[in-house]
């Protein structure tokens, strides 16, 4: 297949150009926003109407959650209308769109795990803008959500909890927001499943392993020989500042589309936790 991609030069993308790029099977065009700014319009119709893609991969958006909330404007024509503009240019080619998502999509209310067919009530600007995303794409795309992203590229938790551990004697991390950390390189690898395989529909596609940010800062001191008891808990309200967008007090998704497919899912996030803790002590990841 030929594939194009947007983002590939974030966490996600970066893990996905790895995938796609290894396999002899597919042609890769990969985009970042630096070749094609996807809230450019013709920008994005020239660039898949002349490169004719088999299948779009479009895990570019705006993902800062708390600017999102001070620059709404901004996050609805990245997220929105640059996912309007993918869809459009995906529907002229035949293309087919496979979207990445978030568990923002939901108010974390919920006492259970968020299967796919529950009914999304986004707080946040965010989370909003990225179900308005969902919902340009054609009937036949597929949506993968996610949740609480690590790797070695870029900047996310894991990488802030060593830094925080050689600057600081204590840590405190809340225990009041819960999820499933996912690791970049298994979600690409699934993603890049989902697309061999041409599966339409939405998935919710996370590392198992239910844990609080608490447990989680734990975990990633432990994996890396420190002591997890140097990690506190504190509330959600306790935090100062005060984070600027709300955050779902249950993230945790339910691979029930995976499941019911027969897909294998992703391992316990303690075991690509481990094997990321060994490959950024091992060099600084960018």
């Amino acid at each position: 297949m030929r594939i194009f991609m947007t983002g590939a030069n974030g966490q996600l993308g970066r893990e996905l150009v790895a995938c796609f790029g290894a396999d002899e099977h597919h042609e890769l065009v990969a985009t970042d926003v630096d070749t094609v700014e996807i809230t450019d319009r013709d920008a994005v119709l020239g660039a898949i109407c002349g490169t004719r893609p088999d299948v779009v991969v479009h895990p570019a958006a705006w993902t800062a959650v708390d600017d999102c909330e001070g620059d709404p404007d901004r996050a609805f024509a990245v997220n929105v209308i640059g996912t309007r503009h993918i869809a459009e240019a995906a529907r002229r080619v035949g293309a087919l769109v496979f979207y990445v998502s978030t568990d923002y999509v939901f108010d974390g209310t919920k006492d259970s795990p968020y299967r796919e067919w529950d009914d999304p009530a986004p707080r946040s600007v965010y989370g909003r803008s990225k179900l308005a995303g969902e919902r340009e794409l054609d009937p036949g795309s597929t949506v993968v959500r996610t949740s609480w992203v690590c790797g070695y590229h870029g900047a996310n938790m894991v990488k802030t909890i060593l830094r925080l551990s050689g600057e600081h004697d204590t840590l405190s991390f809340v225990d009041d927001q819960r999820g499933h950390p996912t690791f970049a390189d298994d979600l690409a690898g699934m993603i890049k499943r989902l697309v061999t395989e041409r599966r339409p529909g939405l998935f919710h596609v996370t590392n198992q392993g239910a844990v609080s940010w608490y447990e989680f800062a734990r975990a990633v001191l432990e994996s890396s020989g420190q002591d997890p008891n140097r990690v506190r808990p504190v509330t959600t309200a306790d935090l100062q500042p005060p984070r600027p967008a709300p955050r779902p007090a249950n993230s945790v998704l339910d691979n029930a589309a995976l499941r019911s497919s027969g897909v294998p899912l992703l391992p316990d996030f303690r075991e690509p936790l481990a094997r990321l803790v060994s490959r950024l002590q091992a060099g600084d990841g960018t």
